[in-house]
């Protein structure tokens, strides 16, 4: 073999070695797969004191929302015609189902009702609590802030008439910045609107 001959012997088995390095960095990050984000959940909120209604049952509707609120990702609202997400961060579950289950768990820690629970459960209903999420956001114009705005409806499950309905509002300042700081805020932001919807809905029923 000649010298040339066997310069390019070389040179093929470093480009091939070279190759297969390249192959194997590439297999790795894509085993690797996208960055895991931050999973956030929300707490109950306290036991809420209210007047006993034993022989009441109630219903907790899963709250409707706009598409941009009901979903994984946590809203960050700069201004009031713009929307951003929280980056590298989510709920566990879609917001709305996230609220019903934790209205449900607030209801059911007041020991003041005959049952509560959801669709398809198959209790026999008195009132259903039918609600809608207005706002569930950090608003960042200004003092950082987190919003909690939920309309409530208590409807009359053998009638079909609306008992009462209220808008329920909370405002507490972020204490901080970054993802926990945003999420401790709309955390207590919710546990004030659950106690305000679960007392309200005691002393009207």
């Amino acid at each position: 073999m000649t010298v040339s001959g066997m310069e390019l012997l070389r040179n093929g088995t470093a480009a091939r070695a070279a190759l297969i390095a390249v192959l194997a960095t590439t297999l790795a990050a894509c085993g690797s797969g996208p960055a895991k984000n931050d999973t956030f959940s929300l707490s109950a909120a306290a036991t809420v004191q209210g007047p006993s209604a034993k022989s009441r049952q109630i219903l907790v509707q899963q709250p409707s929302a706009l598409k941009a609120l009901d979903s994984e990702q946590i809203v960050i609202r700069p201004s009031p015609s713009e929307i951003q997400y929280l980056a590298q961060s989510q709920w566990s579950d879609s917001l709305g189902k996230m609220v019903q289950a934790k209205l449900v768990q607030a209801f059911e820690n007041t020991g003041s009702l005959g049952g509560v629970g959801t669709p398809g459960q198959g209790l026999a209903i008195d009132y259903q609590i039918v609600t809608d999420i207005r706002a569930f956001e950090v608003q960042t114009s200004g003092v950082d802030s987190a919003v909690v705005e939920i309309s409530a409806k208590l409807l009359n499950d053998r009638n079909g008439t609306v008992r009462a309905q209220k808008i329920f509002r909370a405002v507490v300042p972020v204490g901080g910045s970054g993802s926990v700081a945003f999420v401790k805020g709309l955390d207590a932001a919710f546990a004030a609107v659950t106690t305000d919807i679960v007392g309200w809905t005691l002393k009207s029923i």
